[in-house]
């Protein structure tokens, strides 16, 4: 099976499982800081852990909050393994930027529209390039 390919936004290598969001989230409000779960009680993938996920975001609801939401995520260890979205979402991105002017680690950034982020595994391993490959 031929999987979409994702167009880098910031570069670099992820794999795990690929957590797939049925709606837009805000990280500010939306995803507890201290432990990565989804806490925005509306939302369908509420108590769902993004840490460690290859994280479809089908669109984001912006707070510039946001980025210091995932700079403590990367901080602690527990951000996501990748970022997949629908919409490039600049905020997220300087979260990620920052963490790596500080020498952290943070995951990389993609952009797919939602359909094909809907064609992807339930895991998978993405290349720098934005090529993706089943993990099994």
């Amino acid at each position: 099976m031929t999987f979409p390919a994702l167009n880098p936004l910031l570069p670099g290598e992820a794999s795990g499982p690929v957590l797939q969001l049925s709606a837009p989230l805000s990280f500010w409000g939306g995803v507890d800081p201290a432990s990565g779960r989804i806490i925005q009680v509306r939302h369908p993938e509420c108590g769902r852990t993004i840490g460690g996920a290859i994280l479809c975001l089908p669109a984001t609801i912006g707070s510039s909050s946001s980025s210091a939401v995932l700079l403590e995520l990367i901080r602690l260890g527990i951000a996501p393994a990748a970022l997949v979205m629908g919409t490039p979402d600049a905020i997220l991105m300087i979260g990620c930027l920052v963490a790596r002017e500080m020498g952290w680690a943070s995951p990389p950034a993609f952009a797919l529209d939602p359909a094909g982020q809907a064609r992807l595994p339930d895991a998978a391993r993405i290349d720098p390039r934005g090529h993706v490959s089943p993990l099994s």
